[in-house]
């Protein structure tokens, strides 16, 4: 496998149930690994794209999150159906996709 040129890093947190800062998991992060990885393939991007399921990203409250770099870009709730825009508009394009960036605030 190549160097990959981005890095995306999936939270895969899971939570117990009724935990107070909940979890990505709970927000769907397995299915948008399996996903991420069918738009990947499709796209032809796998030999670009390294697709890592993690721990923790932080801002709990806005999961899924989705963090990738290079740039440090911070996707907040991220759903299945904003995988084909995070694609195109980032991995292809070059450019975040603004709707999803999460804003510096989220982390106070």
């Amino acid at each position: 496998m190549p160097k990959p040129e981005i890095h995306v890093f999936v939270c895969a947190q899971q939570r117990p149930a009724g935990h107070p800062r909940g979890s990505c998991g709970e927000k769907g992060a397995a299915s948008l690994m399996d996903q991420f990885s069918q738009k990947l393939i499709a796209n032809n991007l796998m030999n670009k794209v390294s697709l890592v399921p993690t721990g923790c990203l932080g801002p709990c409250r806005a999961g899924a999150n989705v963090l990738v770099y290079p740039g440090g870009t911070m996707y907040m709730d991220v759903k299945a159906e904003d995988i084909d825009q995070i694609i195109q508009t980032h991995f292809i394009g070059g450019e975040p996709w603004a709707d999803k960036v999460a804003p510096d605030a989220i982390w106070q």
